[in-house]
């Protein structure tokens, strides 16, 4: 007896070119539906309405929201992969990388905040999302590693302090992107380059601070 089929996964892969825009024009549908309604009221039959399809043709595609929604979120891991990997790519000080990438996220977040919170807090983590989650956080975590290892003005630059500069990045962009735009993008910048800064190059005054602390 044949596995069961994913309730997540495409009906089809599109072969054609006009099959392949048929799918697109659903995903960017979705896109928006997500971001105007959320996810309960983000229906298939909203989605096909706008894009322009009748129901039976996007059931064609996905067979329900929640796998439009996997592959939504699928491919945001994957441009997010795409953009850490090009600002972390050469050699750099942590005064130019740093505030580079944190900028990038927050304006790519910040574009669509509604969509990034459904996609963050309701998409399905089934095993193709988690292992695309997992493998981007890899691959940041040992590109920042290198950049730190080379910067003379890094104390250690270890494994650990890569990890700890990657979560406290992508945690704080995820909290507090939902607050835009009342909240100032720029402010939240700098708050996170302060943060991780600090972090890898403490000034004197926190190196002697008690250690009751």
């Amino acid at each position: 007896m044949p596995p069961a089929r994913s309730p997540y996964r495409p009906r089809k892969t599109p072969r054609q070119q006009r099959a392949w825009e048929t799918r697109g024009r659903i995903l960017e549908a979705a896109a928006r539906v997500f971001a105007r309604h959320g996810y309960a009221s983000g229906t298939t039959d909203r989605i096909a309405e706008e894009a322009g399809l009748s129901i039976g043709s996007l059931y064609q595609y996905f067979p329900n929201k929640d796998a439009i929604l996997v592959v939504l979120t699928r491919n945001h891991v994957a441009e997010m992969a795409r953009l850490v990997a090009e600002v972390l790519a050469e050699p750099r000080p942590l005064t130019a990388w740093l505030p580079e990438l944190t900028r990038a996220l927050v304006r790519i977040h910040g574009a669509d905040p509604r969509l990034h919170q459904v996609m963050y807090e309701q998409a399905p983590r089934t095993p193709e999302v988690l292992a695309g989650f997992r493998e981007a956080e890899s691959e940041a975590v040992a590109a920042v590693e290198r950049l730190l290892r080379a910067d003379p003005a890094v104390a250690t630059g270890s494994a650990w302090q890569a990890r700890f500069v990657v979560a406290t990045i992508e945690s704080l962009v995820h909290r507090f992107t939902g607050d835009l735009p009342a909240m100032d993008p720029a402010e939240l910048e700098r708050e996170i380059v302060t943060i991780v800064t600090r972090y890898l190059c403490p000034g004197p005054d926190l190196e002697k601070r008690p250690s009751a602390w």
